[in-house]
């Protein structure tokens, strides 16, 4: 019986690990939120279309924290955007967030959104870089991509956005103005899923809580399961 008891006991073990161990199911942004005008746009684009590393691209997995369903939630530190889903789920997406200088953290809203917007440099970003024009007319070589989110506090706007981006290779790093941005595809599904008012909640830096850690999956290491 000790006997027979032990082996349960392994087995039990084994099936525990294995559950622990399970991969996450990525996916690629479904085709059915591309407008044929974003067809359109995505097939003159000029950038580089590279392959975002494989832990940040698009997947559905298991959330542990509390927001409400519907809730955007932004872990900068682990370079990952989540829109809450009933049921203990959330569609994931891989972002570039910005400098730690830079970096938006708090409670929002979404005050706006806009269909391949036009980008008007902020004051700011005209003193940081010069040679800028004025703005840059919506399309699929503007900074802003796809879609735009204009995060507010209050009736104040933040100034910053969740927005597409044409520098794909940069998903994953710590690169941008302060902006949160997604691929062009990920950023039009998330549009597709929202509406104004939406809540989004950007954690503080060092306060990232995502049950992956970026960093050790992007190095081969580390727990990829939900």
């Amino acid at each position: 019986m000790s006997s027979l008891r032990a082996k349960l006991g392994i087995l039990a073990a084994g099936l525990m690990l294995s559950g622990c161990m399970q991969a996450t199911t990525y996916q690629a942004a479904p085709e059915a939120t591309l407008k044929p005008a974003d067809k359109a746009q995505l097939a003159k684009a000029r950038y580089a279309k590279v392959a975002v590393a494989e832990p940040f691209r698009r997947a559905i997995v298991d959330y542990h924290r509390r927001e409400q369903p519907g809730s955007i939630v932004v872990d900068s530190d682990n370079h990952y955007l989540y829109l809450v889903q009933d049921g203990g789920k959330a569609i994931r997406y891989g972002i570039t967030v910005g400098e730690e200088a830079l970096a938006f953290s708090g409670i929002a809203r979404v005050g706006n959104m806009a269909e391949w917007p036009k980008w008007t440099p902020t004051a700011d970003i005209h003193k940081r870089i010069e040679g800028l024009p004025a703005s840059v007319p919506g399309g699929v070589d503007n900074p802003l991509g796809a879609r735009a989110l204009y995060l507010y506090q209050g009736n104040r706007d933040t100034l910053f956005r969740i927005h597409g981006t044409n520098q794909p290779e940069y998903i994953g790093a710590s690169i941008s103005s302060g902006c949160i941005r997604m691929t062009n595809e990920d950023v039009i599904d998330l549009y597709s899923r929202v509406k104004q008012g939406t809540i989004v909640v950007v954690l503080d830096p060092k306060q990232g809580d995502s049950p992956q850690n970026s960093k050790m999956a992007l190095q081969g290491g580390g727990n990829s399961a939900f």
